[in-house]
């Protein structure tokens, strides 16, 4: 056995652990962690705006493929950092965890918390150059290959390159992120569109330009109502109970709150969070709050309009968020988000503080406008005795889920221990046989689906509920559904959703996650959705090997892979392309996408719950309006398989 000793330890100083291991840093190598690294850059200059310096950030796709975001606000430090001995401005975007947020002396308020936005940008960049504007003189530092520095320093200082007014202070980057590591280092305005006009709803009054060079289109967002016209732009489509969003404001100690939302028709809620401008996709202890304070004021009103006959009774949180679209935003000092991906809030204070202020708020608002709080309660009785409707339902429903045969459909696996066993949902019986042969059996279940299970965005609960492929999924999946949802009794560590690579099979994998996202989202929160990825190529190619030609295969699972693998200057001699799971046999379905030290799974998570819940109701509600505008929009950037 090799020994294993001191000399085996790698250590990557600086930088070097950012390129090695990207992903621990910006989520991804593809197009997401791509535009990652504008957010991080922007999330400084948003910064500056909560600090009250800056007024205006400007975002530009160069002619060159790099990117530019220059801000108005104080400037990046130049002067020598102490215990450094280098500029300061060297120090943030060279040295992880460095940056002006660990203390409370630069800002109060701050999203970037971990001081590694800067330096992981250059870190994953061919080149960066930064300008900064202070105090009437412009000095510039330049980087390449991943945060080496090629600017030499004039006495230890950075070199001045020219001179500005005394007021056009500012920061100032332009970088190239490397094609060695990113999938794709193409960036899309639209994307990069859609953040800034979340970002100006969030920031009041900042002015945040995108322009791209090459094909000089712009666009600017800036917004005086901040979430107020926020909740206004996600309920534009929907029929509205009352005609503006209800907005209100407050602070509790040293917490800003403000919460806005408009009751619709619709049958779900949309409660959107945000702590310091950073989207907490799992809400936490300020959506506890909100909902807390929601929940007990209107009780009170509806005791007090004898909406609720007897005193002891009171309407169900869910019934009174039905209907509901709102924005929850508070700035927190010292926010403690559960993990890096701060997708949770965990601070206690900010539970309270909500609370604190909604309660106080939502009463002066609720006693000058009566009519539309009538309005809501008249909204949460109906929704009361829908609930209760539903309820027999849903009970007669569980009850006989027992009884569902799943027998006939379902390939059950030997394993009774959940932490082992994966179930694999397919389409169709043929599909559903290949799988059956080719997989594990004592770990690896199947359920094969017969046609499309039911649209549920349209359809009522008590719909939903008796159509059988939803009640088999139920009755597989046993952790139940609704109220008597229970992540603790499923039965497989793994769902995973594995359909032909066609129109067809992407429709029935969009009709399952709606499904998912709507009755059962925990099981998407928990990490316990997946689509399986089969390989969509297989291609035979010249090989030399010991200086003999030989034929060799390979499987390629996107045209990314195919493209790349031309690029690498293999002879292709012959090449298949799947369509449907049934084109392979089981030994190649196995290696490709059944084998767990072989195959490639896609993990279902929700980065952006607007996003999420605003392109679910859009594709997959009966409101045809917006889908078609949505599929005009986005059509340009689709690619068609005929």
């Amino acid at each position: 056995m090799e020994q294993y000793n001191g000399s085996q330890i790698v250590v990557l100083e600086g930088l070097e652990a950012v390129r090695k291991r990207p992903g621990m840093y910006i989520g991804s190598t593809g197009t997401r962690g791509l535009h990652h690294l504008i957010w991080e850059i922007l999330d400084n200059g948003i910064d500056e705006h909560l600090a009250g310096f800056c007024t205006k950030i400007d975002v530009t796709l160069k002619k060159d493929g790099s990117i530019e975001i220059k801000d108005n606000g104080r400037g990046i430090p130049v002067d020598i950092h102490p215990s450094k001995n280098i500029p300061t401005v060297r120090v943030v975007y060279t040295i992880l965890h460095a940056g002006g947020k660990f203390g409370d002396s630069v800002y109060k308020v701050s999203g970037g918390l971990h001081g590694v936005g800067a330096a992981v940008v250059n870190a994953l960049s061919k080149r960066m150059i930064i300008e900064i504007r202070r105090d009437g003189k412009i000095y510039r530092d330049e980087y390449i290959n991943g945060g080496h520095p090629i600017t030499p320093l004039e006495d230890g200082m950075l070199p001045v390159v020219g001179k500005c007014n005394k007021s056009d202070t500012g920061t100032t980057v332009i970088f190239y992120p490397d094609d060695t590591i990113f999938e794709t280092v193409e960036f899309k305005f639209e994307t990069i569109q859609k953040k800034l006009k979340e970002v100006a709803f969030l920031n009041k009054n900042l002015l945040l330009n995108v322009t791209d060079e090459k094909t000089g289109v712009s666009k600017s967002f800036q917004e005086e109502l901040g979430i107020k016209s926020f909740v206004s732009y996600l309920t534009r489509d929907m029929t509205t109970l009352h005609d503006e969003p209800i907005y209100l404001e407050g602070r509790s100690g040293d917490i800003e709150v403000e919460v806005a939302f408009q009751y619709t028709d619709s049958f779900s809620e949309q409660i959107n969070s945000y702590c310091n401008c950073i989207n907490v996709v799992d809400g936490g202890t300020l959506v506890t709050g909100f909902k807390t304070g929601l929940t007990r004021i209107m009780n009170q009103y509806a005791r007090e309009l004898n909406v609720l006959k007897d005193k002891d009774d009171n309407f169900d949180g869910k019934d009174i968020r039905n209907g509901i679209v709102s924005i929850v935003s508070i700035k927190h000092p010292d926010p403690q988000f559960e993990g890096q991906t701060k997708t949770k809030l965990g601070n206690t204070d900010a539970k309270s503080a909500v609370e604190e202020v909604f309660i106080s708020e939502a009463q002066l608002f609720f006693d000058k406008n009566v009519e539309i709080l009538k309005s809501i309660l008249d909204n949460t009785m109906k929704a009361f005795n829908a609930r209760k409707a539903s309820d027999k339902a849903r009970n007669a429903v569980i009850k006989q889920l027992n009884d569902v045969d799943t027998r006939s459909k379902l390939a059950s696996c030997s394993s009774r221990k959940p932490e082992e066993c994966e179930l694999y949902i397919v389409e169709g019986d043929s599909a559903g046989g290949t799988v059956k042969t080719a997989r594990n059996r004592k770990t690896q279940a199947v359920l094969p689906l017969r046609g499309k299970i039911l649209n549920v965005e349209k359809a009522s609960l008590e719909k939903i509920l008796v159509n059988n492929e939803i009640k088999s999924m139920i009755a597989t999946f046993g952790c139940g559904i609704g109220d008597d949802f229970d992540i603790t009794k499923l039965r497989y560590d793994k769902i995973i959703i594995l359909t032909d690579a066609d129109v067809d099979g992407a429709h029935i994998s969009t009709l399952l996650l709606t499904f998912f996202y709507r009755f059962m989202p925990e099981l998407i929160k928990q990490g316990k959705i997946y689509k399986g990825l089969p390989p969509l190529y297989k291609v035979e190619y010249e090989a030399v090997v010991k200086g003999k030609k030989s034929k060799k295969s390979k499987y390629l699972f996107n045209d990314f892979e195919l493209e790349r693998f031309r690029k690498e200057g293999h002879k292709i001699l012959n090449m298949q392309r799947y369509k449907g799971l049934g084109e392979m046999d089981a030994i190649q379905l196995w290696e490709t996408t059944l084998n767990p030290e072989t195959r490639t799974l896609a993990q279902i998570t929700i980065s952006d719950t607007v996003e999420a819940d605003e392109i679910t109701t859009t594709l997959m509600s009966s409101n045809v309006p917006p889908r078609r505008t949505f599929i005009m929009e986005e059509a340009r950037y689709a690619k068609l398989d005929i």
